[in-house]
């Protein structure tokens, strides 16, 4: 019997196939999305994996049995999934692990208009339908599925939001991981004004080079070779479903997504003065600084695209960011797009003069402590025990808003963050310099291994 509480997670679907799913269960959610949504239409695209053409199939034959007709919109990325939600304004099904290894494959739904599907906005009463083996009659009269590619649409629409006036030409290495970039960034970025070197364009599930998950260090080491081999003066890396894009500068060095947070924030307010910008809560205090510097007014969330895309829609943000490598603009549903990332970097940097590293300076003001997990027996009351020592320091800030934050002063603080999956902690801390995040960093940890 499925275990559909470790199948469905709090943002999407996901799970080793066909240990957790399988082709059966695509097609019983396929038809309860219908339920949820009560669509006539819903469109449905896939990633390179080799269980992902049949997930797909099957999905679709759940959304036919149930009377819905399908857009088949074939291989694409995520954010070309959420193109397709949006341009169409039709609920959406996207068939991926993303960064996941090989064995894993899962579902990411949206309603018209990109809107999440996530715990709280439907998935969890899709895992109660499940559960109960509540399903849907078929409908008398199935739908049908018809194919349209959107690649070209997606891509003309990205560049549409973006103009790139160069000043010089560009050198930008693209590491694909074997994933969805391989199939997205030539559509997007061939008619562009830089000279393109790719790296594991070759669409390929089985992952033969490396992960496609450009968090791991391990993962950029590829990248970063060829970046200084080359002489490029950029370095980008997408994970599996390309919905995520990380940087390295012209000296290899890895980008620090808060410090994109922090450019792309700043282009946003030159052309929207004022606007909403919104930050989870580890994205670094520069960010939030730098919003404030060019007149925007920072909006804090949860981390996660289902409270990112919730706050961006009450506040009306024209960006948001994670320190994750999720970026979501208000041009594009308030979805998340790695793509389109890439392209205001790539942007701000082509039109002056000075490396990547010199242009991200003004937007790397602290040290960062990177994400540190921690397994233990007993999430909440470790949680409380880090609290509690910190209530005893005179002028420290405290919120609940997403884990625990607390705020020292000076640049110093921390936030620690339960996994929604696993019995882990997560920690990250920011202080001005080295030696100070080291001694904040030990400290928290003496308490949460205690």
């Amino acid at each position: 019997m499925t275990d559909y509480s470790s199948l469905i997670k709090a943002y999407d679907i996901r799970g080793e196939v066909p240990a957790q799913l399988d082709t059966g269960i695509a097609e019983r959610i396929g038809a309860l999305f219908v339920r949820l949504t009560g669509a006539s239409r819903v469109v449905v695209a896939r990633d390179m994996r080799a269980t992902s053409g049949a997930l797909a199939s099957a999905f679709a034959a759940g959304v036919n049995t149930a009377g819905a007709d399908v857009i088949d919109a074939g291989l694409g990325s995520t954010d070309y999934l959420y193109y397709a939600s949006g341009s169409l304004d039709l609920p959406g099904a996207m068939i991926t692990a993303s960064h996941n290894p090989a064995q894993y494959n899962g579902i990411k739904l949206c309603r018209a208009g990109a809107s999440p599907v996530g715990e709280g906005t439907g998935l969890e009463q899709i895992r109660a339908w499940l559960e109960t083996g509540d399903m849907p009659a078929p409908a008398l009269r199935p739908g049908t599925t018809t194919h349209l590619d959107l690649l070209y649409r997606y891509a003309d629409h990205l560049t549409s939001l973006v103009q790139i006036k160069p000043t010089r030409l560009l050198k930008v290495v693209v590491d694909a991981g074997n994933g969805m970039a391989g199939h997205t960034v030539p559509a997007v970025m061939t008619d562009l004004p830089v000279t393109l070197i790719p790296l594991y364009f070759e669409l390929d599930g089985s992952f033969p080079n490396h992960e496609a998950n450009p968090l791991e260090p391990k993962n950029l080491v590829d990248l970063q070779a060829a970046v200084c081999a080359s002489g490029a003066d950029i370095g980008l890396a997408f994970d599996g479903d390309a919905d995520r894009c990380f940087f390295v500068d012209e000296q290899g060095a890895p980008v620090s997504p808060s410090a994109i947070v922090g450019l792309v924030a700043a282009r946003e307010l030159t052309r929207h003065l004022g606007a909403a910008i919104v930050h989870n809560v580890i994205t670094s205090a520069a960010a939030v600084e730098i919003i404030r510097e060019h007149g925007g007014t920072p909006i804090r969330s949860r981390v996660g695209h289902s409270f990112m895309k919730t706050r961006m829609a009450e506040y009306d943000a024209v960006f948001g960011g994670e320190h994750s490598g999720h970026y979501y603009f208000r041009d594009f549903w308030r979805a998340d797009t790695g793509m389109l990332t890439a392209l205001h970097v790539l942007a701000a940097l082509a039109e002056q003069h000075r490396p990547l590293s010199e242009l991200l300076a003004p937007y790397t003001r602290y040290v960062s402590s990177g994400e540190i997990n921690t397994t233990v027996a007993d999430t909440p009351a470790a949680l409380n025990d880090v609290e509690s020592a910190c209530r005893s320091i005179d002028g420290a800030g405290i919120d609940r808003l997403d884990g625990l934050t607390v705020d020292l002063g000076d640049g110093r603080w921390f936030n620690v963050r339960p996994s929604n999956t696993e019995p882990l902690l997560r920690l990250n801390v920011e202080a001005p310099d080295e030696n100070s995040m080291a001694e904040l960093r030990d400290w928290v940890l003496t308490i949460i291994r205690a």
